[in-house]
């Protein structure tokens, strides 16, 4: 079997100046996809509802992921688009067939994360301040995570059959369940349409040979992890475990290869 089983093939990662898209981004690149980095900079006073030294400053462009797919032998470029505008999909697609070509891998991994919350209590069990459930804390998840999501969809899709491709991967990113995910409502209502949009997908582009899967990772390293919630997770009884974002980005390019050909339409909920 071909150690580039991907090569020629061109992908779009969002997210992926940190963490499980830079990682993927990179992985992807091993098994020869010439790869786009969307990504979008970040501080961490730009993120609500943290508590001190929860997170990890995210303030990189994208030139080290970039650097890092060109090692690997693979071309790279990296537009910086924000994912609540609805002109950044055409926009990133654009910037890939100009510079690397037709797209036929999709990796959905951009977030708009904010915490929020229908209770009343200032804190969650992991010291993180709650915010209450606005339009300012639900519009960046709902633009970024589903909206966004569906319009990068559309996007492949549409130029899929302009070119006449017969061979297409998509793959989104989710956490929380379906079922609600409390204290981050939000996030978990916007993660759950963008796994809606994914699983549509799965049947409506099959005849244009296109795959698409939703990965819901444990929780994974990717500089926010305390000791305390590492202690905690350890402690489970559910044999959870806390992941690498190389770990991750494995099972995401499998997706994207042709040993996946016959996976569509599933979660694949990892631990």
């Amino acid at each position: 079997m071909s150690t580039r089983p991907l090569a020629g093939r061109v992908a779009v990662v969002t997210g992926a100046n940190h963490g499980i898209g830079a990682a993927t981004a990179v992985r992807l690149a091993d098994l020869g996809a010439d790869v786009l980095v969307s990504y979008l900079r970040m501080e961490v006073a730009d993120v609500p509802g943290q508590a001190p030294g929860y997170a990890a400053p995210r303030r990189a462009d994208a030139s080290a992921v970039v650097t890092a797919i060109e090692r690997a032998g693979a071309r790279a470029t990296a537009v910086e688009a924000d994912l609540a505008d609805p002109a950044s999909p055409c926009a990133i697609f654009d910037a890939a067939e100009e510079r690397l070509g037709a797209v036929s891998i999709l990796v959905n991994n951009a977030s708009g994360w904010v915490m929020d919350t229908f209770t009343a209590e200032e804190t969650d069990p992991l010291g993180r301040r709650n915010r209450p459930v606005t339009a300012t804390s639900a519009d960046p998840n709902l633009l970024v995570d589903a909206r966004g999501g569906a319009l990068l969809i559309a996007e492949l899709a549409a130029r899929h059959r302009l070119h006449h491709g017969t061979w297409g991967r998509i793959v989104s990113l989710t956490s929380g369940d379906t079922s609600g995910f409390p204290g981050e409502v939000s996030y978990g209502a916007a993660k759950a349409a963008l796994e809606s949009y994914t699983m549509s997908a799965s049947a409506e582009l099959v005849d244009l040979g296109i795959t698409a899967n939703v990965v819901h990772p444990p929780i994974t390293d990717t500089g926010w992890v305390t000791e305390a919630l590492r202690a905690a997770v350890t402690a489970g009884a559910n044999g959870d475990r806390i992941a690498t974002p190389e770990e991750i980005a494995e099972v995401i390019a499998w997706l994207c290869t042709d040993a996946a050909r016959l996976v569509t339409g599933n979660v694949l909920r990892l631990h």
